[in-house]
């Protein structure tokens, strides 16, 4: 599949959500989710997000030797999730750079925010091991997916 493939444009997916059941894995030993597991649910989200919009992630850095890198993370950790919660991953586009998307993401479970985070991820030149502009239809992809 070629590293850009970019989808129509499609009001609705200005957000997207990823259902995330929580396994024993996720957990620690006190029976709830371990902190760091929401930032890997809040990667694992803008992963598919972006992958719904044409740019798979792997495709991008082997056509490319691209890959968004995270850059910068804050986070607000709220109420705990614990074993077998469905939650939901909602990702909404914050801004777009030259060479960063800042990113808002929430973990709920059904109307209760568990978690809010702030995340920026940097467009990176794998060989240069530095930052690059983001590709031209990349950009103009996700420009559209920034909400009013």
């Amino acid at each position: 599949m070629p590293a850009v493939r970019p989808t129509p444009p499609n009001p609705a997916a200005r957000q997207f959500v990823l259902p995330i059941r929580v396994y024993y894995e996720d957990t620690d030993a006190a029976g709830v989710v371990y902190y760091a597991n929401y930032f890997k649910f809040c990667e694992r989200a803008r992963t598919e997000w972006l992958r719904t919009q044409g740019f798979a992630n792997g495709a991008l850095l082997a056509e490319r030797n691209l890959a968004f890198v995270v850059k910068h993370v804050t986070g607000d950790y709220r109420a705990s999730a614990v074993l077998d919660d469905a939650l939901e991953v909602v990702s909404r586009l914050d801004k777009l750079g030259g060479a960063s998307i800042a990113f808002h993401q929430t973990v709920s479970r059904g109307e209760e925010i568990l978690f809010d985070a702030r995340i920026v991820v940097a467009c990176v030149d794998m060989g240069a091991r530095r930052a690059c502009q983001i590709p031209a239809e990349v950009k103009r992809q996700l420009q559209f997916l920034i909400g009013p």
